[in-house]
């Protein structure tokens, strides 16, 4: 996940803890094996090598896809899994490094799902293309593995990976998690309340490039290549699952200055911070 995990259990043993932990690592390592982007021995390996040839995926893989094209095509092409190629030219290290509108050029006619074909169980991309699953995988992998965990315990448990996490209700007292929120305001970090469900936060806090005085956020439009400007710093979403929890956040941000509209219109349970 490239971040760190950790899993919360209220009111029983340090024995049942470590054991409901294995099972909760075990899942998450699944996922991370099976569609890292850093990996050379899954899935997502195959389809970013397969030079314009047709792929045969798995059936948790198709459901994504089908999940990711839905998303695609709800935001206007703002949510794109093929995007992670503009990494080749945006390295967003606190530098003044941002490439040029020819650099960007360059690698745009690599990005964009409707260059994709996608006949489930079948996925053919042109050569050079890439995916990559990190929008959604944490989050997936938060909601996946408090499904497993429910199944072994009635304690109250939180799974947080990277700042995205579930749980599985209220606390043993029956009061609500106190959720730390990583935001640029000075002092102590805001708190938010979760009873139950997800809590998915985004933003630019570690990420991003300042030159002229221009915050670029490592938040990229897909349709153009370039930085949103204009939006929030962090959007902290809080809905009844992670992966919907990240996905409003992340597709919120995409919308740059009319982000507190978006979730607004989205009904989104959302705090923002400019």
């Amino acid at each position: 996940m490239a971040a760190p995990c950790e899993v919360l259990v209220d009111g029983v043993c340090a024995q049942e803890v470590r054991r409901l932990t294995r099972i909760v690592a075990r899942e998450v390592w699944r996922i991370e094996q099976h569609w890292s982007r850093y990996r050379d021995d899954n899935i997502v390996h195959r389809i970013n090598t397969a030079g314009g040839r047709p792929v045969t995926v798995d059936e948790e893989t198709a459901r994504f896809l089908d999940y990711a094209q839905q998303l695609h095509a709800i935001s206007d092409g703002r949510f794109d899994l093929s995007s992670g190629v503009l990494r080749r030219v945006w390295r967003f290290d606190g530098s003044d490094r941002v490439p040029t509108a020819e650099q960007i050029a360059a690698v745009l006619p690599l990005v964009g799902w409707h260059r994709v074909r996608w006949k489930p169980p079948v996925l053919t991309m042109p050569a050079g293309m890439e995916i990559d699953f990190g929008g959604i995988g944490k989050e997936y992998a938060v909601d996946r593995a408090l499904r497993l965990v429910v199944q072994q315990t009635k304690a109250p448990v939180l799974i947080n990976c990277g700042g995205d996490l579930a749980v599985s209700g209220a606390r043993a007292d029956g009061s609500a998690w106190q959720v730390g929120v990583e935001t640029p305001e000075p002092g102590p970090a805001p708190v938010i309340g979760l009873p139950a469900g997800a809590i998915a936060s985004s933003g630019d806090t570690h990420r991003f490039l300042l030159k002229d005085g221009v915050r670029y956020p490592h938040v990229l439009d897909p349709r153009t290549g370039q930085a949103v400007l204009g939006g929030p710093r962090t959007i902290s979403v809080r809905a009844a699952s992670c992966t919907e929890a990240g996905v409003l956040a992340t597709l919120a941000l995409l919308h740059g200055a009319q982000a507190q509209e978006y979730l607004h219109d989205s009904a989104a349970d959302a705090r923002v911070w400019w």
